[in-house]
């Protein structure tokens, strides 16, 4: 995470905002009042389907059980 202040965030803002959405890498902005993070919007809308899928019960169980099936248990899916 890249640390800055609203001063230098305003300085090099375009500078942040193209590192941050080419590499995911969030900017934590510190003021006087208090921080702001800005993020991409693929890792905001990332941290969305997160949050969704975490609010559907026993979908996190549903998740980890099919991480830890071995491929050889699986069967194929055609769309």
């Amino acid at each position: 995470m890249i640390n800055t202040n609203a001063t230098n965030f305003r300085k090099n803002m375009f500078e942040l905002i193209d590192q941050t959405v080419r590499y995911n890498e969030p900017v934590n902005i510190s003021t006087k009042s208090g921080n702001a993070v800005l993020i991409s919007e693929e890792e905001y809308n990332n941290l969305v389907e997160t949050l969704y899928l975490n609010s559907i019960p026993n979908m996190s169980e549903k998740l980890k059980d099919g991480i830890e099936t071995p491929l050889e248990e699986c069967e194929e899916f055609e769309w």
